[in-house]
């Protein structure tokens, strides 16, 4: 009997020893946006938007003024970010190229790697792009019946009084249109919701929780209530440069693509509507944020969780004479980061050092615990600026396509084209980046320091010739 009892102690305690592992590990709770700027009123990126929620979780922890995605398209960035490698270290350039096809089996992704350790991951929205799903690495992801509620979202009706162009669905490429629906007719309450649901239930182990909202991704399709926020006639728009092209190597004006959807809007007159959906939009999404966080505040869970929250890029709205994301400039690939840790972040911490979004998957793993995965991240963990510390040396890195890549520091955006072509720009003087100094001899040692930040890896595409060509497809692939 003694040689049976002191088999079976072990097994009888191993649930005891496991929960006392996981009781100090704290849970993550992982909130994705789709294609929000620095549209936010913490950052004052636009002087009538209007994001409560998302200012009063700002006020909570620390805030990133200078955050950059890896790439201003969608899955090189949302690749990126989960497998911690940059696209030129992938070969995941596009929106069209499929990382679970393309990316080393040996790389594990963030969500498998916190699976993998004992937590219980759990998600719903997009957090990877969404052509291209992580198909494992979660112990349980919602499926949402998408027409099952957005037939029910039906364009609202224009009333005597009101003007008939804003019921239309757009210009061009660039969609927005009221909805004569509530909230609960759009698929992000119910992302949300989910994840609302699953703070409202007991875990027995620490959870990975990704929320991942699809607003203000295009369509700019929300209820009309959103609209009615923003009067038309008060409609600020971003301040532009007639001739801002000028100057530019032909890559720039390439990408820019002044003779599109910029040309479009000019000529409907439309240019105010258009931006009156995007801060729709945007009011939208930051109500359904303000429903998770007000369940979250109410949990048990509240002390004992990370909220990391971030958007995969930013997006134009003229600037540049150019829409959509898919550039090199600010506009396009800056966007909001926002940390809160238990112990660590203090209330109301804005910090202005220039990263970008490679750190969070090592962050992450040293604020759990969690030992860095087998493969070598492209980021580092930036615990240190967490609490405010700043560096002064410190560089965010793009990448747009194949070989085309900006180097944002405190003081300068540098630009370098495949092509090799060039931008420089002097951001403490010219923060809308409508000077390109490039051709200044006198900055020859400033390009060189920052082009000392580019990737020394870059990893061909498919083929480089299937990559232009999905490039100059790029506007209709989301």
């Amino acid at each position: 009997m003694k040689k049976y009892f002191i088999v079976f102690l072990p097994l009888c305690l191993f649930p005891l020893f496991a929960l006392s592992v996981f009781a100090d590990k704290p849970n993550v709770l992982f909130i994705a946006i789709d294609d929000l700027r620095d549209w936010t009123g913490y950052s004052a990126g636009h002087p009538q938007v209007k994001t409560p929620s998302l200012d009063s979780l700002a006020s909570t922890g620390t805030v990133f003024t200078r955050s950059y995605c890896a790439s201003a398209c969608c899955n090189p960035s949302r690749t990126a970010l989960m497998t911690g490698l940059r696209p030129s270290s992938t070969g995941v350039y596009t929106n069209g190229d499929d990382w679970r096809k393309i990316v080393s089996q040996e790389i594990v992704p963030l969500n498998t790697h916190f699976q993998q350790h004992g937590y219980e991951t759990l998600g719903s929205g997009k957090i990877y792009h969404g052509g291209f799903p992580a198909e494992s690495g979660w112990d349980d992801y919602l499926v949402i019946n998408r027409k099952l509620i957005t037939n029910t979202a039906v364009p609202a009706k224009r009333k005597a009084n009101e003007d008939d162009d804003q019921y239309f669905d757009g210009v061009g490429g660039i969609k927005f249109q009221p909805l004569d629906c509530n909230d609960e007719n759009m698929e992000d309450y119910h992302i949300v919701h989910y994840g609302i649901d699953q703070l409202n239930k007991k875990h027995d182990k620490p959870f990975f929780l990704a929320v991942g909202l699809h607003k203000p991704h295009m369509p700019w399709n929300v209820p009309k209530k959103y609209y009615d926020l923003f009067p038309l006639d008060k409609i600020v728009l971003p301040e532009v440069l007639e001739n801002d092209l000028d100057d530019l190597p032909p890559e720039g004006i390439q990408f820019a693509k002044p003779n599109g959807d910029h040309a479009q809007i000019l000529e409907s007159g439309r240019w105010k509507n258009a931006v009156q959906g995007y801060l729709a939009a945007i009011a939208f999404c930051d109500a359904q944020i303000g429903r998770l966080l007000d369940t979250f505040e109410k949990s048990p869970y509240r002390d004992n969780t990370i909220v990391v929250l971030w958007s995969d890029h930013g997006w134009h709205h003229g600037e540049k004479a150019h829409w959509r994301k898919f550039a090199m400039w600010e506009e396009a690939n800056r966007a909001p980061l926002i940390w809160r840790v238990p112990g660590l972040t203090k209330a109301g911490t804005k910090n202005n050092t220039p990263i970008d979004l490679m750190h969070i998957y090592p962050t992450l793993c040293e604020l759990t615990g969690l030992p860095f995965p087998k493969h070598e991240l492209d980021g580092k963990s930036i615990k240190t600026l967490l609490t405010g510390n700043t560096d002064e040396n410190a560089a965010a890195v793009m990448t747009y396509a194949y070989q085309n890549h900006a180097v944002r520091t405190k003081d300068w955006r540098y630009i370098r084209y495949e092509n090799g072509g060039e931008e420089l720009y002097d951001e403490t003087k010219d923060p809308h980046e409508w000077t390109n100094l490039a051709s200044k001899p006198e900055l020859i040692s400033i390009k060189e320091h920052l082009a000392s930040f580019l990737p020394k890896t870059n990893l061909p595409a498919q083929s480089v010739k299937q990559n232009n060509q999905r490039r100059n497809r790029q506007q209709q692939s989301e």
